[in-house]
């Protein structure tokens, strides 16, 4: 039968607080007059209310049962709110329902959807007698298996958020999508909503996004000591400066741009810096104002403060033991150790360190120790004479010898070295009688070996057939070096080569000649830099300077160059390389004039005159004013060096061949003939081995002179 409803036409709502909300919720009207009914829930909210009296609602719901009874379906008690509720009013209406006939309850939660679905289906079973009977679960128990249920599916989905979002830039409704077939979404879904389900991955993208920032943080931090290390190496700038001063400092610095950046939003980590491909490899310059960064900025401030310390304290270190009286050549570090424990620096070196600064000392001491000591010998020379030739001195003999010189400092100075004194008399004693290079004492600054390997690399004769096809061959061919700093030697070339042909010929007096260049501007003690190469040996060598720093260059490289001459690595030719000293324009001025770092053009050529003299070369006048406007030099003074490089190269190449000619007919009429209408001139020196000025400086200037050559026997120079 048909039960009437007294609410026709009323709007169902869920709970009283979405009175005011109903637009937000699904509009559903009560029917309008009689309908089929299967059971009733009787809810009694158990929740303590605002101006509600519990027993008079209980007493309603007691009336309002009776009249639910005569319909003959069945109800059942239904406790909402039971996560608020009240114990007392919970007893009291299983109070109730104890009263009543087969009165079924079930404790509900709503809000936390506890219990909700076994009322509705214990209301079935009751209607529907065939269905198995509900069980009815107490709240509190309920409440547990739901909790169980909820955590374990949080779990599962917050492992599927884990797995499919890697990055804090993906947004909701994409990964939404992707998660829709998983079980593990919608379990969850189901069990807690799609809010509480969106909720957590927005917890999870800010998570990832939080470690993103840490990450960048931790990157940051290991960069900033480099940063400082590059920026303020030196303590004296920041020592005592405010710490806005010294980030005016920093920012002032050429090469701030390259560590850090400043943001027009900070904090950094608060906008996109940290995202970004361009600037998010750079520090953010605010890092510095945050406790981080002003620790590392302070552990800077120390280590340069410490590093300063531990400076002075070596200089302390090697002044006292340049000063000590106590320590003398060939003394243990343990026993001089003993006499510097109680100084300043003792603390603050690692003993590794102590030991490598005396180690350098001893060995200064020890060297000069036997310089000393072999001065001492030649003095003593008195010695030695009653000694018979290859004999080895007796005890008795070195008893006398070190009698003799005993009260000597030089020879106590070697009192903790014995073994190598005595070595130094028995050497002595061989070269006193042996005088040969292989004894000499100076070993490779022995002027015999030193001389002997001058002219070697000097006078390096080739085959006579092959010397004389090679001159021959390459008589039209000029091989030019160009040495200069900054730019110099390549803009010459360039200059040069823009005055030749199409294929590198320059017309020199009616005559083409095919000209090579090799401009050098780095380290001429490297391959790429050496004067010759077993493609390129060069006849002459142009060197240019427009500065006292490029002057600086230009007599470094020569000296390197020779100094390679004299280790055997430069070419036999190479020793008589005619140089030629070129005081060059300057751009946008006139003969390289006007004042450049305080350098006038007056002190420029008395410096290249004066190192002109001292290389042995010639030396050309900058170009007057006007002259080969933005040129380094102008085309006449590119031919007379281009001349004067043609006529050295003319004069070798009859010298050699003369020489050759006078070794083979070996009479002293070629011998003229090869010397032309000079005289011959036969210079005598005395050299001391291991003096200061080398046999290189003596004897270079007279190798350098174009008519000097071997003598035909070979064992002399002829100049």
């Amino acid at each position: 039968a048909a039960t009437k409803l007294a609410s026709a036409e009323k709007l169902m709502y869920f709970c009283t607080d979405q009175l005011g909300l109903e637009q937000d919720f699904e509009q559903k009207q009560m029917p309008d007059g009689k309908l089929p009914v299967d059971g009733f829930l009787l809810c009694v909210d158990v929740s303590r209310g605002m101006n509600r009296n519990f027993d008079e609602q209980l007493k309603f719901v007691s009336n309002l049962y009776n009249q639910l009874a005569k319909t003959k379906k069945p109800v059942v008690v239904v406790l909402t709110k039971c996560d608020e509720g009240v114990e007392r009013y919970i007893r009291d209406a299983h109070a109730f329902a104890l009263g009543k006939k087969n009165l079924q309850v079930v404790e509900t939660s709503a809000r936390s959807n506890v219990n909700v679905e076994l009322a509705f289906g214990t209301l079935v079973q009751l209607a529907d007698r065939s269905r198995g009977k509900a069980k009815i679960i107490p709240y509190l128990e309920a409440l547990k298996q739901q909790s169980q249920q909820i955590a374990a599916a949080k779990d599962k989905y917050e492992w599927l958020v884990s797995r499919i979002v890697k990055s804090h830039h993906e947004a909701w409704p994409g990964v939404a999508r992707k998660m829709q077939p998983a079980p593990e979404f919608q379990d969850y879904v189901y069990l807690e909503g799609t809010l509480k389900a969106k909720k957590l991955f927005l917890q999870h993208v800010q998570r990832l996004k939080q470690e993103h920032i840490e990450r960048r943080r931790k990157a940051y931090l290991a960069l900033l000591p480099q940063a400082l290390d590059a920026l303020v190496p030196d303590l004296d700038e920041i020592d005592r400066l405010s710490r806005a001063k010294a980030e005016k400092l920093l920012e002032a610095k050429p090469d701030f741009t390259k560590w850090l950046v400043v943001l027009e939003e900070t904090p950094w980590d608060a906008t996109g810096h940290a995202d970004t491909d361009v600037d998010g490899e750079r520090i953010p310059f605010d890092l510095l104002e945050t406790p981080a960064g002003e620790r590392l900025y302070e552990a800077h401030l120390e280590k340069l403060r410490d590093e300063r310390r531990r400076a002075e304290m070596r200089r302390a270190f090697r002044e006292t033991l340049e000063s000590s009286p106590f320590v003398t050549p060939g003394k243990p570090w343990e026993e001089a150790r003993s006499f510097i424990m109680n100084e300043d620096f003792y603390q603050w070196l690692e003993e590794p360190v102590y030991m490598d600064i005396y180690g350098k000392h001893q060995k200064q001491l020890i060297d000069r120790a036997k310089e000393d000591f072999q001065e001492l010998l030649l003095e003593y020379s008195e010695l030695f004479y009653e000694l018979e030739l290859d004999a080895k001195p007796s005890k008795e003999k070195m008893g006398v010898i070190q009698e003799a010189l005993g009260e000597e400092p030089r020879f106590k100075a070697l009192g903790k070295l014995q073994a190598e004194r005595d070595a130094l008399v028995l050497k002595h004693i061989h070269f006193v009688y042996h005088p040969t290079k292989e004894t000499c004492p100076s070993c490779s600054a022995c002027v015999d070996a030193r001389v002997e390997q001058l002219l070697s690399q000097r006078f390096a004769r080739p085959p006579l057939e092959s010397s004389a096809r090679r001159h021959h061959g390459d008589v039209d061919r000029l091989n030019l070096v160009i040495l200069g700093k900054d730019g110099l030697a390549r803009e010459l070339a360039n200059e040069i080569r823009a005055l030749c042909t199409s294929d590198d010929r320059y017309v020199l007096e009616g005559k083409m000649y095919e000209l090579a260049l090799r401009p050098i501007e780095g380290n001429v003690r490297l391959p790429v830099n050496a004067f010759q190469t077993p493609t390129f040996q060069p006849h002459g060598c142009l060197c240019l300077y427009n500065s006292k720093e490029s002057l600086s260059y230009v007599v470094e490289s020569v000296e390197k160059s020779r100094e390679a001459r004299r280790d055997g690595h430069g070419a036999a030719t190479a020793a008589q390389l005619p140089l030629t000293l070129v005081l060059v324009n300057k751009r946008g001025g006139c003969g390289g004039g006007g004042e450049g770092g305080g350098e006038t053009l007056q002190s420029l050529i008395q410096q290249g005159q004066q190192i002109a003299g001292k290389l042995q070369c010639g030396f050309l006048d900058p170009a007057s004013a006007g002259i080969g406007y933005g040129r380094n030099i102008n085309e006449k003074q590119i031919g007379q060096v281009l001349k004067g490089l043609l006529d050295a190269k003319r004069n070798l190449s009859l010298v050699v061949g003369s020489s050759s000619a006078g070794v083979a007919a070996a009479s002293p009429a070629g011998v003229k003939e090869a010397a032309g209408d000079g005289a011959e001139l036969r210079v005598v020196m005395c050299l001391m081995c291991g003096d200061p000025a080398g046999a290189e400086e003596v004897l270079q200037p007279l190798l350098a002179a174009q008519p000097c050559r071997l003598a035909p026997g070979g064992a002399a120079v002829l100049l």
